[in-house]
């Protein structure tokens, strides 16, 4: 069923997302397919969590691969990703 979630609870829902399905480092995972997989959860769906996608990235957190079409999870960052999801989803 989706929800109107705010951005900082779409960010954290991607970094959870990939979490969940160990995607680190060059085990990365489609952009598409991760759009795709969260929209029937978040409203105004695909636009709202490729802009989260792209703030994710210039931040640090997440990496591009293959020209921006698939990401995977900054492993340096591991620990900071793991503190944003628990603060932002379990609140």
């Amino acid at each position: 069923m989706r929800r109107e979630y705010s951005d900082s609870e779409v960010r954290a829902l991607i970094l959870d997302w990939l979490l969940r399905h160990g995607r680190w480092g060059s085990h990365y995972f489609p952009l598409d397919t991760l759009t795709n997989k969260l929209s029937h959860a978040v409203k105004n769906d695909g636009k709202r969590i490729r802009n989260c996608v792209k703030e994710l990235a210039q931040q640090g957190y997440l990496l591009p691969h293959k020209g921006g079409e698939t990401t995977s999870l900054n492993p340096s960052m591991k620990r900071d990703i793991l503190e944003y999801v628990k603060a932002v989803l379990k609140a």
